[in-house]
């Protein structure tokens, strides 16, 4: 719970968190509430969001008041042909079925291999076209997308309303992840199509390191604060 601490006095007004590490959900809550900072969802594992793996993901995450789960990536086996794809489809479906019925909301997380094709439709457009609209929601990390080829502010067009969060990092010439406002992404024209089209979050994410990662953290969050109330 120090990274919490540590991104709350940054001025940060959420967190997103991946893996609790057995911390137990009232530990987590007191931290949250102490530091008044929200939980802007939940990057949780297919292994947890199967079965009765996924009522237990749901309670703990309701007891920290987190209503968005995100599954961050896909084992090859989901994702390596077509018929995978709409496999994955129904079974995100189903995942998305019971998180609805107990007021939570469901989301996928890109990379940049679902953007391999298939025939001549990529990966994305199979398990996003495959999919009720209201059952899978989209985190749409915007650096991959941009990484594989794609444009994300049309993307975000594309799918609107389902577009529920996005991940925030800029990219450097080597297309290595930098801090926001350091690399060549469009971070100004992303965050006004954010806006145009009611995305709920702008998570701060960054992958490589030159310097101390929370150094980096306290610059992305000043960046994108600054483009924020300027875009």
């Amino acid at each position: 719970m120090g990274t919490v601490r540590k991104v709350a006095d940054m001025g940060y007004d959420a967190v997103q968190f991946a893996g609790f590490f057995g911390t137990p959900a009232s530990v987590v809550k007191r931290t949250l509430n102490e530091k008044g900072i929200r939980v802007a969802g939940s990057h949780t594992g297919l292994d947890l969001l199967t079965d009765d793996k996924l009522k237990e993901t749901i309670l703990y995450n309701k007891k920290i008041n987190n209503d968005l789960l995100i599954c961050p990536y896909l084992p090859e086996e989901k994702r390596n042909s077509r018929d995978a794809y709409q496999r994955t489809a129904e079974q995100f479906n189903e995942i998305g079925r019971i998180c609805q019925q107990n007021g939570m909301r469901f989301a996928y997380h890109n990379h940049n291999f679902e953007f391999e094709t298939f025939s001549g439709v990529t990966g994305f457009e199979l398990l996003f076209g495959e999919t009720d609209t209201e059952l899978v929601k989209m985190e749409l990390d915007c650096f991959w997308a941009n990484y594989a080829g794609y444009r994300a502010e049309s993307i975000i067009e594309k799918y609107g309303n389902r577009v529920v969060s996005l991940h925030m990092k800029d990219m450097n010439q080597g297309k290595k992840s930098i801090e926001i406002g350091a690399g060549t992404l469009d971070i100004a024209g992303l965050i006004h199509t954010a806006k145009n089209q009611g995305v709920s979050w702008l998570v701060v994410e960054q992958e490589d390191f030159d310097r101390d990662p929370m150094d980096c953290a306290k610059t992305n969050q000043d960046n994108l604060r600054t483009l924020l109330t300027t875009n």
